[in-house]
């Protein structure tokens, strides 16, 4: 069996240097690509990962941590992840945390173990102080849909407070001052904010936040039916539910329309995140963007500027969500 050793002989070259064409490096003329190349045709040599990561260094793989693999949140942003690292001819290994921080310091351990070259994390229950720390030993970690201060330049997010500001504002501004709210689970920091920009709006409009009509779900579907079911139990009316994603608010609609409640006529609706569904359902779900699969790209990118040497990549760290007005809210003006 052919080894680098045989290449380098035949094709006159150095290892250093056949390294470097099995590793693509651009410091390699074309006359001695083609030389090697050539060697590794007629030997029948084909360069092993293995081999490849330990001439480079590198193992060219990324480890991928998120918080689960079903549902239409996660899969774009995995898939705009690997599609950029695949681009790069890098590879991604992919480990779930649950929401649980030992599944997910586990899955950390994981990744680390095989040899990463980098990690990007989308992780809900790993403390700040372990985050930190994390980014000071010697793997580099980019940080996916949440904010730490401390390592600011690591983290691609969304302002999250803003999204839930402007969906607020909108329906405040249709004449809307009765409302419930269906918060996202108080553990993750996207829930928190987005309640904070709710508040904040409600604040504007010297409208009081009512506990009463204040549920948390967990940004599942059933959760959004769990909601509904809970607030038209309560002696209070209200004219607009805000829900902190699209999941949770399509399952509270379900419940509106089987209870023959007219929606928008007779309650409105607004979701979070422009999930791919509510384009279609009837009404159309007016929401707020997430622009999840643009923050996955970033993510890649940053990976591949910091530690792929890619300097002329531009890195947008924070972007800011869009309202989008369908047809779920009724104006009352």
């Amino acid at each position: 069996m052919a080894t680098i050793y045989d290449v380098s002989v035949l094709a006159g070259v150095s290892l250093a240097t056949v390294s470097r064409v099995m590793n693509k490096n651009t410091n390699v003329s074309e006359k001695t690509k083609k030389k090697v190349q050539d060697a590794m045709d007629q030997l029948g040599y084909r360069p092993s990962s293995i081999a490849q990561s330990l001439a480079s260094n590198r193992s060219n793989s990324i480890g991928v941590l998120v918080s689960q693999l079903d549902g239409p949140f996660y899969g774009p942003m995995m898939t705009e992840i690997e599609t950029a690292l695949r681009d790069a001819n890098k590879h991604v290994i992919i480990a779930a945390g649950h929401s649980n921080e030992t599944q997910e310091k586990e899955a950390v351990e994981f990744l680390l173990d095989r040899g990463c070259d980098a990690l990007i994390l989308d992780v809900e229950a790993l403390s700040d102080e372990y985050i930190i720390n994390l980014c000071q030993q010697s793997t580099p970690i980019v940080l996916i849909n949440r904010f730490i201060s401390e390592i600011e330049e690591r983290c691609i997010y969304l302002n999250n407070a803003l999204g839930g500001y402007l969906a607020t504002k909108h329906v405040l501004s249709q004449g809307h001052t009765q409302l419930a709210y269906i918060a996202g689970p108080q553990f993750k920091s996207d829930a928190r904010e987005r309640l904070e920009g709710h508040k904040q709006a409600l604040a504007e409009f010297e409208v009081t936040f009512d506990e009463t009509l204040f549920f948390e779900g967990n940004f599942r579907e059933p959760s959004g039916v769990s909601a509904m079911e809970y607030l038209l139990k309560q002696d209070k009316q209200f004219t607009c539910v805000i829900s902190a994603n699209d999941q949770m608010a399509s399952g509270a609609i379900a419940v509106s329309l089987e209870r023959d409640i007219s929606v928008p006529k007779q309650l409105s609706f607004i979701g979070y995140d422009n999930s791919p569904f509510p384009k279609y359902i009837s009404p159309k779900l007016s929401t707020v963007s997430n622009p999840i699969q643009e923050m996955g790209k970033m993510a890649a990118l940053w990976v591949l500027k910091n530690v792929y040497n890619k300097p002329d990549l531009s890195i947008v760290n924070t972007f800011t969500p869009q309202l989008i007005l369908r047809d779920s809210v009724k104006s009352l003006k």
